[in-house]
């Protein structure tokens, strides 16, 4: 998008308010979603969550076809439609919603490392396991698995991890997470009290990996080294989700999965 163009959604954008009915949608949660963008999803969800923004979420088997770039999630937001967490984060800002406003120039600069980090990590090592099938009926649910499976090979080529093996993807994943734990610290956040879109990022990646029944616990073993971030997990959890939703919230829109409590 031109820099003419982000201003003018920019102006629409700060122009209507945020929407009651404004919508969050991803693929079928256990019969479809790739673990990645079960994790992005969650990211999404609870940074909007963090601003106060109310949201529902919404299911579809097509999301992906719905998405304007292909991507998922996507929120729908009045006459909007913004995808993936980057954009979001710029679209509720506009709004006049932003959790990093507080940063200084270093501090920022610092947080969109450790977001870069996590992209490159852990979305990285989900994609490394597959869990994708299709809701649709022969043939098109080989087709469309038969795509998937291309689409991910092809991007693990792109960024060089096609050659890597799973003891590689682990060991990546064991240093993320301990870059994250030092930055983390004893602070509640990673920022000190108030959080950004980084603890957002981090819970969306951690709290799937750990909650989502995979073949193998390599990967959530690696981020139950680390004390102080299982604790923030549970710390998220509980402010942004338990805590909001107690006494109306239907077990549909909780984020844990089928692997059971932290």
């Amino acid at each position: 998008m031109s820099l003419a163009a982000e201003a003018f959604v920019s102006q629409i954008a700060a122009a209507e308010p945020w929407p009651e009915n404004a919508t969050l949608y991803q693929p079928l949660k256990d019969d479809q979603i790739l673990l990645s963008d079960c994790a992005s999803s969650l990211a999404v969800q609870t940074y909007l969550r963090m601003c106060n923004l109310p949201i529902q979420v919404s299911f579809r088997a097509n999301a992906e076809y719905m998405s304007p770039s292909g991507k998922v999630p996507f929120i729908h937001v009045g006459n909007q439609v913004v995808s993936e967490l980057g954009p979001i984060v710029q679209f509720t800002k506009a709004k006049g919603h932003s959790l990093s406003d507080g940063l200084d120039d270093v501090q920022r600069a610092e947080m969109k490392a450790y977001m870069e980090l996590v992209n490159n990590m852990l979305l990285t090592a989900e994609i490394t396991k597959p869990r994708y099938s299709s809701p649709y009926s022969w043939p098109l649910n080989h087709i469309l698995t038969f795509q998937k499976q291309w689409e991910v090979q092809r991007k693990m080529k792109a960024i060089g991890w096609a050659g890597k093996s799973l003891a590689q993807v682990y060991e990546d994943v064991s240093q993320c997470c301990q870059a994250l734990s030092q930055r983390l610290g004893t602070q509640p956040y990673f920022f000190s009290k108030q959080p950004t879109e980084l603890d957002a990022l981090v819970f969306g990646h951690l709290f799937t990996i750990l909650t989502t029944q995979l073949t193998s616990d390599e990967l959530s073993d690696r981020i139950k080294n680390y004390g102080n971030l299982l604790s923030f997990c549970k710390r998220i959890e509980q402010t942004y989700f338990q805590e909001q939703d107690r006494g109306d919230r239907a077990a549909s829109s909780s984020p844990r999965s089928s692997k059971g409590p932290l």
